[in-house]
């Protein structure tokens, strides 16, 4: 039994666990309220010596991600939320929007061993960590998680697709982590270049959804994956273990799932927004709305893991969106729009399979009589790409033919 969990916690009795997340959230609430200038203004009523159920968490105020944005803008650069000094970070990560994202200097503070040793990860494995390390927190949450374990880390980044197939026919890694889509197009390389990938056995996949078909066409190139859901805000929240039944919660956080646009629980198994209180010293975020749909599920997992399980992603609560692991705002199709006077409105749709990810926006250009030349398609195009990180296509439509329905971003995209 030793070596099937990571530690003890994961098969902790129900009630044990929840008496020592209750006990430990009082304390949380106290440090968040001490340390942080947003938590002492926004629950300057509340007694911390009096959160200590499920019932009193949801009388505190729902912080969502969408409001970190402003909240960073108007008291730079963290938002009052974090509770150690910037002087005293060991990093400080960039995400789109932007919203920037504090990390101490606790081993594997974003808890990622947990996910990985789930997947199949043991001391002394040696990892392909394909999670982006440029300004993104993935690529340093599994370099830390891994490094807990036991393992050396192949850094190898996203991209220069040929040179990681080469380090994996070289150095014969047994473990990938990075996004199931990046996993996909490295084995297809591997194959029609004619060098050796079998190495590669076992993975954790997350940054985007993992349907059905993608998780077999990675099994078909000879590679196992399981998959995890986190944020660069929280780090881990949950993961999947064998037999793939849902996704465990990590045993360091609090999950309440609540009415969307609300801070209200909904009863398990409705489906709701993910909203999450993790027990980070550095950055004590307490209800914390990820924005993300999910749904409690009913009893503990077979794998004898006994923390309460989520179905997993299952959209958005918001139009934020993510685009292969990327977020996507509203805010950023509006920055489009003010770049380019020509443009009266614009909605941006995703569409294709997951792993496919396809991305064109739509705009009305106001004051063009005809149809607009390819110098304004292609500025646009580029600016796109500027503001997202991603590419993008550009189609013109007649003024009035977008929907008056406030949607700014569709996401149109198949999960089967």
């Amino acid at each position: 039994m030793a070596n099937e969990f990571h530690d003890t916690l994961e098969t902790r009795d129900p009630s044990e666990r929840e008496a020592s997340l209750m006990s430990a959230l009082s304390r949380h609430v106290a440090h968040a309220k001490a340390n942080t200038a947003w938590f002492a203004k926004s629950m300057a009523d509340v007694d911390a010596t009096a959160i200590t159920s499920r019932e009193a968490l949801a009388t505190l105020p729902v912080l969502r991600k969408s409001e970190l944005l402003d909240l960073q803008k108007s008291a730079p650069p963290l938002g009052g939320v974090a509770a150690t000094d910037v002087g005293k970070l060991a990093h400080i990560f960039m995400s789109p929007g932007p919203i920037y994202d504090p990390d101490g200097h606790r081993p594997d503070a974003w808890r990622f061993a947990r996910a990985m040793f789930a997947a199949g990860l043991r001391p002394g494995n040696l990892v392909l960590n394909c999670f982006s390390y440029h300004l993104t927190p993935a690529g340093m949450m599994s370099e830390t998680g891994a490094h807990a374990i036991g393992c050396p880390v192949i850094p190898g980044g996203v991209g220069n697709t040929e040179m990681q197939v080469r380090a994996i026919a070289d150095l014969k890694p047994s473990f990938y982590v990075g996004t199931p889509s990046f996993l996909k197009i490295i084995l297809e390389k591997a194959r029609e270049l004619g060098e050796d990938a079998s190495s590669l056995k076992q993975g954790l996949v997350g940054g985007e959804a993992l349907p059905p078909s993608l998780r077999a066409e990675i099994a078909e190139l000879g590679c196992q994956v399981l998959q995890c859901y986190g944020t660069a805000d929280l780090g881990l929240v949950a993961y999947e273990a064998p037999p793939m039944q849902g996704m465990i919660l990590d045993e360091q956080v609090i999950v309440e799932i609540v009415r969307p646009g609300t801070g209200e629980p909904v009863p398990d198994g409705e489906v709701g927004e993910v909203v999450v209180t993790v027990f980070n010293p550095d950055y004590p975020l307490i209800r914390f709305g990820t924005g993300d749909m999910s749904a409690i599920m009913d009893g503990p997992s077979p794998c004898g893991r006994t923390n309460q399980r989520i179905k997993g992603w299952m959209g958005r609560a918001d139009q934020t969106t993510k685009v292969k692991g990327m977020f996507v705002h509203p805010s950023m199709i509006a920055e489009v729009v003010k770049r380019h006077p020509e443009i009266g409105k614009a909605r941006l749709v995703i569409s294709g399979r997951t792993g496919n990810d396809q991305m064109v926006i739509s705009v009305e250009a106001a004051n063009v009589s005809d149809k607009p030349g390819d110098e304004l398609g292609d500025a646009i195009k580029a600016t796109l790409s500027t503001v997202t990180k991603l590419r993008g296509e550009v189609t013109f439509v007649e003024p009035g033919d977008l929907p008056n329905d406030g949607v700014v971003i569709e996401d149109a995209r198949s999960y089967d």
